[in-house]
This record gives structure tokens, C-alpha cells and sequence, in this order.
């Protein structure tokens, strides 16, 4: 388990996957407290791989000090959508 600071400082510059362990919700942003890392990802395939990750797997970027995903949903779905939000 890991903090996102921790990771920004193991894999500079890098894109990495991760699975989410901890997070909160303030508004409509989701706030990722603690993580796994599962690899890093070559920058070439980062889009490709975020695409294909399910469940509480997400590719991020480590030169993004906080990693911050703004939640939508859409009107008459039952379900949350995760979108990177970019301030």
C-alpha cells in the first residue's frame, strides 16, 4: 500500500498502473488516498492500457501531484463514470 507522494517518488516521469485501495469523495471529485502499484506502463501504451482497466485499475501520470477524478453520471444509468478531472 502506498501514497500517491510515495510513488511520484519511485517512478519519476513515468505513467504507472495502479489499483485503488482508498479514496474519498468530496463533491463530485474522488480523491485517491492509497494504492498498489501494479506496474509501470510504456507511454506509448498508457492510452491503451487505461482503456482496457476495469474495476478500481487506473494509469496515471507521475508528474500529477494528487491524483483527483471527477465523477459524472449520467441521467437514467445506475452507474458512476470516473473522469480524470483537469483543473
Amino acid at each position: 500500500m502506498m501514497k500517491w507522494e510515495e510513488v511520484r517518488k519511485v517512478f519519476p516521469n513515468q505513467f504507472v498502473k495502479i489499483e485503488v485501495l482508498k479514496s474519498h469523495v468530496e463533491d463530485d471529485k474522488e480523491y485517491i488516498d492509497e494504492m498498489a502499484v501494479i506496474g509501470t506502463v510504456d507511454e506509448l501504451q498508457a492510452t491503451d492500457e487505461l482503456l482496457s482497466s476495469k474495476n478500481n485499475v487506473l494509469v496515471y501520470h507521475t508528474s500529477k501531484e494528487q491524483i483527483v477524478l471527477k465523477i459524472r453520471s449520467r441521467i437514467g444509468l445506475r452507474r458512476v463514470f470516473r473522469n480524470e478531472y483537469r483543473a
